[in-house]
């Protein structure tokens, strides 16, 4: 029986198309090794790029693309900053689809400097609400206020996610908030926390505040588990996290609803690098290991996971940043051929 999925491929800007080709060339590879799967590539254009062809960055007709498939692997992209600009193309397909769950590993990798060596988190940030989705008003010139819209709903679910993922990990879950200045808004994210925790009385339950959270990430990250948060908190901590274990370079990010998911690497589209085969593709080859843990090929996502830890362990491929002269392509052909079980 084979298992046939079309992925949405969305290049990006910068060097999105060479990381994103070179996460092409380990899930080829992938196909060859794993009986029975197979992928269909549907590329499309998003990005930067297209404002001046299209006239926005997510082109109707790679709107109509993705409606042809359940899954999105998405490359960075450069976000206009310009009032009035179009919003960044991760934010109207998660908006588009309702993808309410961003999920960002935090995990010590061989060969790669970390704060502490055995770092494993997870943090879940909602991904549907907060400031990142609510309004802004300039109410006179040089006076503006920003609205920031939580849910009970939203809250919930990224709370059932967050208790579901611990209960399969080391069940705990630390929850993330400002309610002592923020009194409603989270107080609603901290009281929809607790009360989906009694539905789940295997999985320890930690409170912490933002701030104190940001150092804590510093003092002891081996110590957390699932730490989930609201919208604006989650993306700060995120990237905080992805310092603790080797930067930007190794983050993979999924954005995850009930229908639809789109994964990426957490980096930005670093244009002075475009073109150059220079940069560490793995944030992007690691994106596509979830994008397969998410269709359920466990077979699949685990040996990209092997191969990439191997490659890392074996230390002679090495991306300029881990302190070699290999190329963005050399790093996915070498990650493939170990998935392919051949010596390079």
């Amino acid at each position: 029986m084979t298992n046939v999925y079309k992925i949405a491929v969305l290049p990006g800007d910068g060097i999105g198309p060479e990381v994103v080709e070179a996460a092409l060339t380990v899930l080829d590879a992938v196909q060859d090794a794993v009986k029975g799967l197979r992928l269909e590539y549907l590329r499309g254009e998003a990005g930067y790029h297209c404002i001046a062809k299209y006239g926005t960055n997510l082109p109707a007709e790679t709107l109509e693309m993705l409606k042809e498939t359940s899954v999105c692997l998405k490359g960075p992209m450069t976000t206009p900053e310009e009032p009035g600009s179009p919003v960044s193309v991760a934010v109207t397909i998660r908006k588009l689809y309702d993808l309410y769950a961003n999920i960002r590993p935090c995990k010590t990798l061989p060969g790669v400097a970390a704060l502490k060596p055995d770092i494993d988190l997870i943090i879940l940030r909602e991904n549907t609400e907060g400031f990142y989705f609510a309004k802004e008003v300039e109410i006179v010139p040089g006076v503006a206020v920003a609205l920031r819209l939580i849910t009970r709903k939203a809250c919930e679910r990224i709370a059932r996610c967050a208790f579901n993922l611990a209960s399969k990990r080391k069940k705990l879950v630390t929850y993330v908030h400002k309610g002592n200045i923020l009194k409603l808004t989270d107080g609603i994210f901290k009281q929809a926390v607790l009360d989906v925790a009694k539905e789940y009385p295997e999985v320890a339950v930690e409170e912490q505040r933002i701030d104190a959270m940001a150092m804590q990430l510093i003092k002891r990250p081996e110590t957390f588990d699932v730490v989930v948060t609201t919208n604006m908190f989650g993306d700060i901590l995120s990237d905080e996290a992805a310092q603790l274990v080797g930067g930007l370079g190794f983050a993979a990010g999924a954005n995850v609803g009930d229908t639809y998911g789109m994964f990426e690497p957490v980096h930005g589209s670093a244009p002075k690098y475009a073109g150059k085969n220079k940069v560490n593709p793995l944030a992007t080859i690691l994106a596509a290991k979830m994008m397969l843990d998410h269709l359920g090929e466990g077979e699949a996502a685990e040996r990209v996971e092997k191969a990439v830890l191997a490659v890392l362990t074996e230390g002679k491929t090495r991306t300029y940043d881990l302190g070699g002269n290999a190329t963005t392509s050399e790093m996915a052909e070498a990650i493939a051929a170990k998935i392919l079980g051949q010596e390079i």
